[in-house]
């Protein structure tokens, strides 16, 4: 069935080859990032031009994450040309990287508003939508960060993935009266093929910064070695062939968790543990119907 999907982040890395792959399979998408008619005008192009070439819907939409009246503005957009809203990706993020003790608090708070406050504002825009509807797919791009082995000199950035985990277990519950679905996409580390550690942040307070000197052949390495673990058929496009098989999956039968990963970090186990954990509470505390997205009749 053919669906309608706002992804975000669909300039570059998982988001942009997810929103692709989406298209390609028939699906119409809003492949949304902010600026689109600026600097990431070139972007935006490729895109359309991606569409018109192979004939998909791929639809390059204005979405900046950190404002609410954009992202209200762009689930309007598509209702309005599409009449509903099937799945929203949450895939919007940005990494950084230094010391934890060098970040301010302030530049902390950049960092959880992208990846999660960010992600907080697309629910407020389209959960109206999909609970009016009573269907709808929350796919979360999460990360092994959350249960898994990570380097140091990542903190505010697995703090920030998270929370915005953490949030996704607890709306999945919330919404699943409404007949909206959750499924949580979980990465490992892709060296090659994003632009997560290029584009990486790094804390203003350099003077903190260079206090850690005796860290730099950890700090200045992390890439390295991460990419030193990672085979040499690791590509991020397995993730966005994840996105797509699920979206494909009928109501119902969607996994709750799926994690896509070449290092081996062991979220894998970790997240199997704690699913079962999560569904045994449910169980006990008589939740046991919110663990599966069906509206009460």
């Amino acid at each position: 069935m053919k669906s309608v999907i706002l992804v975000t982040g669909a300039g570059t890395g998982i988001g942009k080859l997810s929103a692709q792959a989406l298209a390609e399979a028939g699906h119409i998408v809003y492949a949304t990032m902010r600026d689109v008619e600026g600097r990431n005008r070139g972007r935006a192009d490729e895109l359309r031009a991606l569409s018109a070439e192979k004939g998909i819907a791929l639809i390059p939409l204005e979405l900046d994450v950190l404002s609410q009246d954009s992202a209200d503005s762009a689930a309007a957009t598509i209702i309005r040309e599409q009449g509903r809203i099937d799945v929203v990706m949450q895939n919007a993020g940005h990494l950084v990287v230094g010391p934890s003790e060098a970040f301010t608090p302030e530049e902390m708070m950049k960092v959880f508003d992208t990846n999660l406050f960010g992600a907080q504002r697309v629910n407020r825009a389209v959960l109206p939508y999909m609970r009016k509807q009573e269907s709808g797919l929350v796919l979360w791009i999460s990360s092994t960060t959350t249960k898994g082995g990570f380097p140091p000199f990542m903190g505010p950035y697995g703090a920030a993935k998270a929370a915005m985990d953490s949030l996704a277990v607890t709306l999945s519950y919330e919404l699943a009266r409404f007949g909206v679905e959750t499924s949580i996409v979980v990465p490992g580390a892709f060296t090659s093929g994003t632009d997560h550690f290029p584009s990486a942040g790094k804390p203003a307070d350099t003077a903190t910064a260079a206090a850690y000197a005796r860290y730099d052949g950890v700090m200045d390495q992390i890439g390295e070695r991460l990419t030193a673990l990672t085979p040499a058929d690791a590509d991020p496009k397995a993730v966005a062939d994840e996105v797509v098989r699920i979206v494909g999956l009928e109501k119902g039968t969607r996994p709750m968790r799926s994690v896509i990963d070449f290092v081996g970090d062991g979220a894998a186990q970790v997240l199997a543990v704690s699913e079962r954990v999560r569904i045994e509470f449910a169980q006990r505390i008589g939740m046991g119907d919110l663990l599966e997205a069906k509206v009460p009749r």
